[in-house]
């Protein structure tokens, strides 16, 4: 009769005492030990979910180049190196907690492999990561090198990239673990100066010595939200499994190569040996060594730290040509649909996209040229174009003159005769001479 009388939890059967408390309910009781039990349990449940919600969308090195392809044009080696180190990335990463099937191999942990990029301003460095990161679906930012300072100085800390990585994550740590940094302008914080001086490079060097860390992998305390505020939540951000990709243009780096590749021969007279042709950019970049980049102001541990390098080529007008029309997001393309949504046709002619080409690769600007270029072009239009009643197409196409070609605007409105439709057509042409 008295053991009936005995209460006990419902799941583990523990007597009730003053040392083992019960939660009741009202069909059943529950001590803390299997309390903290369950707890464990349910919390591994939305663990998983969150982990595999989180785990990028991986796909082959080639299905990888093949989308990059439909936003890049060009840039064959440099597509397929970012390809590669991706994949090899992440394929760590998702079998980082399955054991090895060599029993030889197990306990080997394998290193992360940051990638510098170097290349030509407007060759697409930034173009290529942007298009990594969406493929993957992970957390991305573009960070600007020229911003960074030392700690402890006016401007950004180097943890600010990873503050803004939280925030494109929306404050979910585990999902900003698996994220993308890319940081432009790297040239940018290069050494200055060759002897010992009093002044701290606290934008250049200092930079470089306070990613070190950073990008070789620590743990960061950091407020949740992003900012410093006294009551703020905590949380900490190991930048391990985080992949750096930095790029720059390294305005000069092409006579160091050049001086090492082809050293001048200081011996004069009718037997000394004629230089040959200076080469090309492009082959430049091709036998970039380590010590190229010591030479023009990054250090050695700095270089370490991006075991992988690729350079991205200089563009020219026949790549130009495509990267006007044949990508998804092409320059030409975003015209179109600005005119359509006005109810506008856009036209260019053949003979306009060579010149236009041909005018970015005289202002050695590359690709962001394009823009300038045919904004220039149809200023005078896209200005008047609303106000014109009647306007069913513009066409763009090259007017010969005396001094050469230019690009000219032709309107074509309808419900008027040809004759005025030409006087129309004189009077809101917009031109772009060479």
């Amino acid at each position: 009769m008295a053991e009936q009388n005995v209460i006990r939890c419902s799941f583990c059967g523990v007597e009730k005492s003053t040392q083992v408390p019960l939660i009741s309910g009202n069909e059943g009781r529950i001590c803390e030990a299997c309390v903290k039990l369950a707890h464990q349990v349910v919390t591994s449940w939305g663990h998983s979910k969150n982990e595999e919600k989180m785990k990028p969308q991986l796909r082959t090195p080639a299905a990888i180049k093949k989308h990059l392809d439909d936003y890049v044009v060009g840039q064959e080696l440099a597509k397929e190196t970012l390809a590669i180190a991706v994949y090899n990335h992440y394929l760590r990463l998702l079998n980082s907690r399955k054991e090895s099937l060599d029993e030889s191999d197990a306990g080997v942990e394998l290193e992360k492999s940051n990638v510098l990029m170097v290349g030509p301003s407007g060759t697409g460095k930034t173009l290529i990561v942007r298009s990594l990161a969406k493929i993957l679906g992970v957390p991305f930012i573009s960070a600007d090198a020229t911003s960074l300072t030392q700690a402890g100085y006016v401007g950004d800390d180097v943890d600010s990239v990873v503050t803004r990585l939280l925030d494109a994550a929306e404050g979910d740590v585990n999902r900003a673990q698996w994220g993308i940094i890319y940081i432009d302008e790297i040239d940018k914080i290069a050494r200055r100066g060759g002897g010992a001086t009093n002044t701290r490079d606290v934008s250049g060097e200092g930079v470089q010595q306070g990613l070190l860390k950073l990008v070789e992998g620590t743990e960061l305390k950091m407020s949740k939200s992003g900012q410093r505020r006294e009551n703020s939540e905590e949380v900490v951000l190991d930048t391990r499994n985080i992949l750096f990709i930095v790029g720059g243009a390294f305005p000069g780096l092409e006579a160091l190569v050049s001086s090492r590749i082809q050293p001048k021969d200081s011996s004069i007279g009718f037997h000394s040996r004629q230089e040959s042709s200076e080469p090309e950019l492009n082959e430049l970049l091709e036998n970039l060594l380590p010590d190229d980049l010591q030479s023009f102001g990054l250090i050695p541990e700095f270089i370490g730290r991006f075991p992988i390098t690729t350079f991205l080529q200089e563009l020219d007008v026949e790549a130009l040509l495509k990267i006007l029309t044949e990508p998804k997001n092409a320059l030409v393309k975003q015209f179109r649909q600005l005119f359509a949504y006005q109810g506008k046709n856009l036209d260019i002619s053949n003979e306009a996209l060579n010149f236009i080409a041909q005018e970015a690769v005289n202002r050695n600007t590359g690709a962001r040229g394009l823009r300038s270029v045919l904004e220039s072009a149809l200023h005078k239009t896209m200005f008047t174009m609303p106000s014109i009643v009647g306007l069913r197409e513009c066409v763009l196409d090259i007017e010969h003159g005396e001094q050469g070609g230019k690009l000219q605007v032709r309107n074509v409105i309808d419900n008027i005769e040809e004759s005025d439709s030409l006087a129309a057509e004189h009077e809101s042409s917009a031109a772009l001479e060479v």
